[in-house]
């Protein structure tokens, strides 16, 4: 490799780095990986490791956050009204993943590096949550409904109907599961026109 096209790889990377804003159009999943082609990149390589389709792996992530890589939970509150300092979870980041969650995920993935403001571990979280819902419940990579309702719950949660008394609970997972099936729509169109991964890129 010449000095030139290195340094040009090397800034590249150091740039995909950076945390992303928000994508312009949340709701069109071939304009947000045309936007940040790293995204699908990362994408394709979780479903590629963990069989969840891209279209279920973005659904989760928009509604957990909107695409917003610093994205935090509310405050709790004095009396009801007055904003505290602490917050009601440690859930952080795109997919809104709480501490012992994603340590457990470092664990059994050897990512030890992974942080929750990174697109490629963030997405790279949701394919192996929805990978272990498959393998502990039986709930298929597909079905985006149950595999959020495992990703709320929990798996032990899940298999123990806790979201049965939580009619919002139950809607939002219709909305995930609409969202997933949208953006499968919205893929199959355009994902063979996706830019493809450069030989240099090296995330």
């Amino acid at each position: 490799m010449s000095k030139k096209l290195f340094l040009v790889a090397l800034l590249f990377s150091v740039l995909s780095g950076c945390v992303d804003a928000p994508p312009k159009n949340k709701n069109n999943i071939c304009s947000v990986f045309r936007q940040y082609p790293h995204w699908y990149w990362s994408a394709r390589e979780s479903r590629k490791q963990w069989g969840v389709p891209i279209s279920v792996m973005m659904a989760f992530m928009y509604q957990e956050s909107r695409f917003n890589a610093t994205a935090l939970p509310p405050r709790d509150k004095i009396f009801w009204i007055i904003p505290w300092f602490t917050r009601v979870s440690s859930s952080y980041g795109y997919t809104q993943a709480v501490d012992g969650t994603w340590a457990a995920y470092k664990r059994d993935t050897g990512a030890r590096g992974a942080d929750r403001d990174a697109f490629e571990d963030a997405v790279d979280f949701v394919g192996w949550y929805g990978w272990k819902a498959h393998k502990r419940a039986g709930i298929s990579r597909n079905n985006a409904y149950s595999l959020y309702l495992a990703y709320h719950e929990g798996i032990g949660g899940y298999m123990r109907d806790t979201y049965r008394k939580k009619r919002w609970l139950i809607g939002v997972a219709r909305k995930v599961q609409s969202r997933a099936r949208m953006y499968k729509r919205q893929l199959i169109r355009c994902e063979s026109s996706l830019p493809t991964k450069p030989w240099w890129y090296l995330w």
